[in-house]
């Protein structure tokens, strides 16, 4: 279902964008750059929580890795 909305924008930024995509391409156009943007968004933050949840495993992560070279290391 589509749902008419009311944005406003500057002059400078509606010229803009009718010439990438004229008064009648206008909304899809919009549509199209709001959803890569949540993407982005939604992207950054998955690998923000993948990143805090390494962070914290961080060094028993490190420390098996130490161990495990260092058994390499052995004759």
């Amino acid at each position: 279902m589509r749902v008419k909305t009311s944005i406003t924008l500057s002059e400078e930024t509606l010229r803009a964008l009718d010439r990438v995509a004229g008064p009648a391409a206008r909304s899809p156009l919009i549509e199209r750059a709001i959803k890569e943007f949540l993407e982005r968004h939604y992207r950054a933050a998955r690998d923000a929580r993948d990143r805090a949840l390494l962070d914290l495993s961080a060094d028993a992560l490190n420390d098996e890795m130490a161990d495990a070279l260092a058994v390499q290391d052995e004759p």
